[in-house]
């Protein structure tokens, strides 16, 4: 098993809108092959000393999946290719964690 941790930056203001559009998606990937959990995220204030400061305009998505080739399939979905298209003038960029668990 695998855990990808995916940091999306949205343009200012955007978020609920991309939120709309990846709510979208969730379904037909949970629905692939090896996908364990998928779901969009948002920081909350915890009161928490250690906790990084809050971001209005960054959405994180946990996900698990079986194996890396079940990931790399998903990366190559044509629903995937269909969602970047719909929200590319949102994202104004983002970074992925691959995780294995110990």
């Amino acid at each position: 098993m695998i855990y990808v941790i995916a940091t999306v930056e949205v343009v200012a203001g955007k978020r609920e809108q991309f939120l709309e559009e990846f709510r979208r998606l969730v379904p037909e990937v949970l629905a692939e092959k090896g996908c364990l959990f998928y779901g969009p995220s948002i920081d909350v204030a915890s009161g928490l000393p250690r906790q990084i400061p809050l971001r209005a305009d960054t959405v994180t998505i946990v996900e698990s999946w079986e194996s890396l080739t079940d990931l790399h399939a998903h990366i190559v979905a044509p629903h995937m290719t269909t969602y970047r298209e719909r929200v590319k003038d949102l994202v104004v960029g983002g970074q992925l964690q691959i995780l294995a668990p110990q």
